[in-house]
């Protein structure tokens, strides 16, 4: 590959936790997602020469994922040449929805293209979550590993790592209301209790058995009945403004289930068509529209793939 060619890769954003897989369940969406940027350049080291669409985030490639993903990556395969990298933001920091995973994600595909597929898709979770770790202080792949391989993906233990993907079964729609306020996951998971009574331990591991169930039966009446997270949520939605008025609101207008996207604040529901989606997502919006509170929202169904090349040229990509 010559020095002067670039690839641009997409990945999307991602729903976490999904009620009842608290750090162990995600699936993809089409969009919002991020996009980069990568070149190889003579001189070593890693370059980041422009950030797109947020202000705030840093330059410098040890502070920045897409420069930390890339660092691990050149280092494991002892390359000496350097890179040039850009990073194009499509979603908000802090919503809830895996942003610096899917920056993450990108890099790592990028990457890897650019240096002739060295690694498998899986093996890139494990450069992904280098980024998580970066940016949370903590590697999870439960955003990274969705966005990286597409529908949905159940982290089944870290030691050593074996993620299971589980594709998507039947059609599923996914709405998302994001109220604009940052929400850390420094600060969700600050709140939450670090014992759990076994009581609700047991129901919680019923509703995900009972959801994985239903993505192998197809059967969407399980599913509903399975999305509901007895442990988490009670405590966490106390940092969403209207997170039950909404929730409420979805599954009036046909939701298979509802719940808090990753950390928060944003909220997704899921549904079997996209009418039906587009129905939840009008009335997630009413409850909101009197509030003072902007937001945005999302309609997505929930793809095969994840992350995905967008370009590769000899030319210089368009600026955004």
């Amino acid at each position: 590959m010559q020095n002067n060619e670039f690839i641009k890769a997409y990945a999307p954003a991602t729903v976490a936790n999904v009620c009842c897989g608290f750090d162990v369940l995600g699936f993809a969406l089409d969009q919002p997602g991020d996009e980069v940027w990568a070149r190889k350049t003579e001189q070593p080291g890693i370059t980041i020469t422009a950030i797109h669409g947020i202000d705030g985030l840093s330059s410098d490639p040890t502070e920045n994922v897409i420069g930390v993903v890339a660092h691990k990556m050149l280092t494991d395969l002892h390359i000496t040449h350097g890179l040039e990298m850009q990073l194009h933001k499509g979603m908000p920091v802090g919503s809830g929805l895996g942003s610096s995973a899917a920056s993450s994600a990108a890099a790592a595909f990028a990457v890897n293209e650019l240096l002739g597929k060295p690694f498998t898709t899986q093996a890139l979770v494990l450069y992904a979550m280098e980024g998580e770790k970066k940016a949370s202080g903590s590697a999870h792949a439960d955003n990274v590993a969705p966005s990286l391989l597409g529908g949905f993906v159940l982290v089944r233990d870290y030691s050593p790592l074996d993620v299971v993907p589980l594709g998507v079964p039947l059609d599923l729609y996914c709405t998302i209301l994001y109220p604009q306020i940052e929400l850390k996951t420094s600060l969700s998971r600050s709140i939450l209790k670090q014992e759990i009574p076994l009581k609700k331990g047991i129901t919680q591991w019923g509703n995900l058995a009972g959801f994985m169930a239903g993505l192998l039966m197809k059967d969407y009446a399980l599913l509903g009945r399975s999305l509901h997270d007895e442990i988490f949520e009670p405590e966490r939605s106390i940092l969403i403004p209207l997170f039950h008025q909404v929730k409420a609101a979805a599954l009036a207008a046909g939701a298979l289930g509802a719940g808090i996207s990753g950390s928060g604040p944003s909220i997704f529901a899921l549904s079997a068509t996209l009418a039906q989606a587009q129905a939840v997502q009008e009335a997630m919006e009413k409850v909101y529209a009197h509030s003072g509170i902007d937001t945005k929202t999302y309609v997505s169904q929930v793809p095969d793939q994840g992350v995905r090349l967008v370009e590769q040229s000899l030319l210089q990509p368009a600026q955004a």
